[in-house]
């Protein structure tokens, strides 16, 4: 970290230290709001549903609309250069040295008190003062001082007493820059879909931006026959969107005009915020159900009426999805717990709640109308029955919470990906999982299959996967053999991705960019670039327009190749 002006220095120690204790330090409520804002724009969208559970956030005086995006990054940022700062003005008043100096790493500024830092700062201007008597009386240039540290710090990776991490050993001069690929295989892969240059730019006039919502949008969803878009978001509400057809733009579409807003907090004057976190649409198109972090479901008609409220969970409901029938509806929740209700005679009642989770449910998915699978954060993935009060499998092999849990269209296999980076494909006639896919190097945040294989459109085709992982990668895999087909480099961590209708594109999701990609050739045909992460890509039924949720605003942009 290189900052500290000289003229900083005149400040003598001790009215260093009067300035910063007139500030007035930040209390718990205000530093677990800071952590929540940057929990859900950095995209972990669960991590900061359970700390605002479990710290009450909503019982806060506090709004954290209020607060600008980056601001813990900055704060932090502002201790450490306070940190540095407060040791080289120390220096300063025994140190022959007149120069500027700022050797001290971020790493050394958390862990290290401040006389261990101040014999740091001594030790390195002692070294280079020796270097420039060697040299003359000349300094060194900024380079050879890196080069120097990066020299002492392999040393002590060398002799085994701490310095850099030993994957640093490799990392050469930032002017030569080199890739060191985990195999041939990989590298080829790789370097055949680094060509975002080919890329096509969407232009604003193919896009409508809908600018209701007034915080983070988490989802969003078409209707499966016809031409309404759903949408979820932190400001409690959920909204459906009608998208008018032929082409996008602000011309062709007035967004507010096309709104129907679902409150979820109207008439409670005691609850000021019900992050609205999760939706999904029935097999027709007619009911729209939605979870809350009031850990309650409700039903809501195309039109907009509130069909029925669901009350049964004891913690925030994450996730929430109806059977292909749409006669039942499964909701996983905070509580460790899943509950079928079953829709009859336009309501809807509990069918079965099940509690084999020891932690927080993260995803749910039908097999079939009585059969699903739910995943949780105790590493755990669980198929349960309807009517069966135990599970009907159990698979271990995880070991991190696992994120997302999807069946295939036949329902023979299903996938997992989990924090422990890896992917899983399981089979309900064994216990052991059939493939352990392991090409991540972080977290794993979705999988999709593509719509190709067995009880798909394309059954003639080979059944593909897609996972997204926050090392910035989207994997696509064969599923019959286990073997990583594509790694998509993308510019950011990939928190969700699409397939379209036909299975040729694949959209993903990253910060601030929606990419397309051609699945046959591994490289992105269009682009578009907004403000914010992105949450959730969806493409409609024709395969002609894709919605993002963008920061408080959803987009819907003309993809049609």
């Amino acid at each position: 970290m290189i900052l500290l002006l000289p003229t900083l220095f005149v400040f003598p120690r001790n009215q260093l230290e009067q300035a910063f204790a007139t500030m007035n330090p930040l209390n718990s409520a205000e530093l677990n709001a800071l952590v929540f804002r940057y929990l859900t724009e950095s995209g972990f969208t669960h991590t900061a549903f359970a700390l605002g559970y479990e710290a009450g956030l909503n019982k806060s005086p506090i709004d954290g609309n209020l607060i600008p995006p980056g601001s813990l990054v900055k704060i932090v940022q502002k201790g450490l250069q306070y940190v540095e700062l407060e040791v080289n003005a120390m220096e300063k008043c025994d140190s022959s040295v007149d120069d500027d100096f700022s050797f001290i790493q971020p790493l050394d500024l958390i862990t290290k008190e401040v006389p261990e830092l101040l014999q740091i700062v001594k030790e390195k201007k002692a070294k280079i003062q020796r270097q420039r008597e060697r040299n003359g009386g000349k300094s060194m240039g900024f380079d050879q001082e890196q080069q120097l540290e990066h020299q002492r710090g392999n040393e002590k990776v060398k002799q085994g007493i701490g310095g850099r991490p030993e994957k640093d050993k490799e990392r050469k001069p930032k002017k030569k820059k080199l890739v060191k690929w985990k195999d041939q295989e990989a590298s080829k892969v790789e370097l055949s879909t680094r060509v975002p240059c080919l890329a096509s730019k969407i232009p604003s006039s193919d896009v409508t931006v809908f600018e209701g919502h007034s915080s983070e949008v988490f989802a969003c969803a078409w209707d499966p026959v016809g031409s309404l878009l759903a949408s979820v978001s932190k400001d409690s509400t959920a909204r459906i969107w009608t998208i008018l057809d032929g082409p996008c733009g602000s011309k062709m579409q007035n967004g507010r005009q096309n709104e129907i807003v679902l409150e979820h907090c109207k008439g409670d004057m005691n609850q000021t915020t019900r992050d609205v976190t999760a939706l999904d649409w029935n097999g027709e198109g007619t009911l729209l159900a939605t979870a809350s972090v009031d850990a309650k479901a409700r039903i809501w008609s195309r039109d907009g009426e509130l069909r029925a409220t669901l009350s049964n969970h004891r913690g925030p409901i994450l996730c929430i999805k109806w059977n292909k029938e749409g006669n039942n509806l499964l909701t996983g929740s905070f509580d460790g717990t899943a509950i079928v209700w079953r829709w009859r005679m336009d309501t809807l009642r509990r069918t079965q709640k099940f509690e084999f989770h020891s932690d927080r449910v993260m995803d749910v998915d039908w097999r079939d109308c009585d059969t699903f699978a739910t995943s949780s954060a105790d590493t755990k993935i669980n198929v349960c029955k309807v009517g069966e009060n135990h599970p009907v499998k159990t698979f271990l092999g995880h070991k991190g919470e696992v994120n997302s849990v999807k069946w295939d269209a036949s329902g023979s296999l299903l996938a997992s990906c989990s924090d422990d980076g890896t992917v899983k494909i399981w089979s309900i006639n064994q216990d052991e999982y059939v493939h352990d896919l392991k090409k991540h190097t972080k977290e794993v945040y979705a999988v999709k299959w593509c719509p190709t294989g067995p009880g798909t459109s394309n059954p003639n085709q080979s059944p593909i996967l897609a996972s997204a992982s926050y090392d910035t990668t989207i994997k696509l895999w064969n599923v019959e053999a286990g073997t990583l087909l594509r790694s998509l480099n993308d510019r950011g961590p990939v928190y969700c991705v699409s397939f379209s209708p036909n299975g040729e594109f694949l959209a993903s999701g990253t910060l601030g960019n929606v990419n397309i990609w051609s699945v046959k050739e591994g490289r992105i045909v269009k682009t578009y670039q907004g403000r914010g992460s992105i949450f959730e890509v969806s493409w409609n039924k024709e395969g002609t327009k894709i919605a993002a949720c963008f920061q408080n605003r959803v987009c819907v942009m003309d993809v049609r190749m």
